[in-house]
């Protein structure tokens, strides 16, 4: 077994904030893909008052080996949970809000008129509120991106995980190409939403497969661009092979920026909606410096 290097070590935060954000969560009986995903980073978000919520169930159609969300009986679409969202988003008082879902296939448009009825709830009732939305690939089916591009999310985040080489151990039910195609197709039909786009390291890639990777991302338009470290949740999970550097993802983190994309986020800890609203802002805050 690898030993945990002193900087994936996570310090903890104010846990009075935590537990208050926790309890909130609860109430509104939601799911957070910090607590499903085991993100190490949750007690840190929650006591900044923050949370990426978990809509569609907590059981993927998919089965990727390094994801700690697991295959199991799918629920049915609850309609009021957009509204419970939503409540959150208010109670919390949050600035930037991350939604997310688990994958479902079997769902005729993706689980796309949830996101929707959760962007626009919040929009209600938040209305200052910068919503960004975490997508699966929704098999590519264009119909249902479009309904959550028209409901106008400031961000619309799509992951490719990993390099190509490794998708079919990795992530064997996903395509590395039809990934780069919704984030494509998203930046294309409307140039005005932020796309943004995340990989793990430690998996087993080169530095170079890694470079190439985000000079596809780079290519297919995206603004905003996060690296972090994998983490092995389990020993059933995909093995990790290393702990990379921080060094590394500097230098790789150098590399996006070089080639143009916005806004990055590229160290050990980082994960696709860690500080969310402080990538965001730095990515318009380029924008700005650009202009000017």
């Amino acid at each position: 077994m690898i030993r945990k290097p002193a900087w994936l070590r996570v310090r903890l935060s104010d846990t009075i904030k935590y537990n208050s954000v926790n309890e909130i969560i609860k109430s509104h009986k939601l799911t957070t893909v910090c607590e499903e995903a085991n993100c190490p980073n949750r007690v840190d978000c929650y006591s900044k008052r923050t949370a990426t919520f978990m809509i569609l169930g907590n059981q993927c159609t998919r089965n990727c080996r390094f994801c700690n969300i697991t295959q199991g009986v799918l629920e049915e679409a609850d309609l009021l949970e957009p509204y419970r969202v939503a409540m959150a988003v208010k109670d919390l008082g949050l600035k930037h809000a991350v939604i997310t879902s688990v994958t479902r296939d079997d769902l005729q448009d993706q689980g796309a008129s949830l996101f929707v009825s959760t962007i626009n709830a919040i929009k209600i009732s938040s209305d200052t509120t910068i919503l960004e939305v975490l997508i699966p690939d929704m098999q590519y089916d264009t119909h249902a991106i479009d309904m959550v591009m028209d409901a106008k999310p400031a961000v619309i985040n799509h992951n490719v995980e990993t390099v190509p080489r490794l998708y079919s151990e990795v992530r064997p039910e996903a395509d590395y190409q039809r990934s780069l195609d919704v984030l494509r197709y998203i930046k294309k039909r409307d140039s005005n939403i932020v796309t943004k786009s995340g990989l793990m390291l430690g998996l087993g890639e080169s530095i170079d497969e890694v470079k190439a990777v985000i000079s596809d991302l780079k290519a297919a338009g995206i603004d905003c661009l996060t690296i972090g470290q994998y983490l092995q949740p389990s020993p059933d999970h995909y093995k990790m092979v290393a702990y990379i550097t921080p060094e590394v993802f500097d230098a790789l983190g150098a590399y996006a920026k070089s080639i143009g994309i916005r806004g990055v986020a590229s160290a050990p800890l980082v994960r696709s909606s860690y500080y969310a609203k402080d990538l965001y802002e730095q990515m318009l805050s380029s924008i700005g410096d650009n202009q000017g």
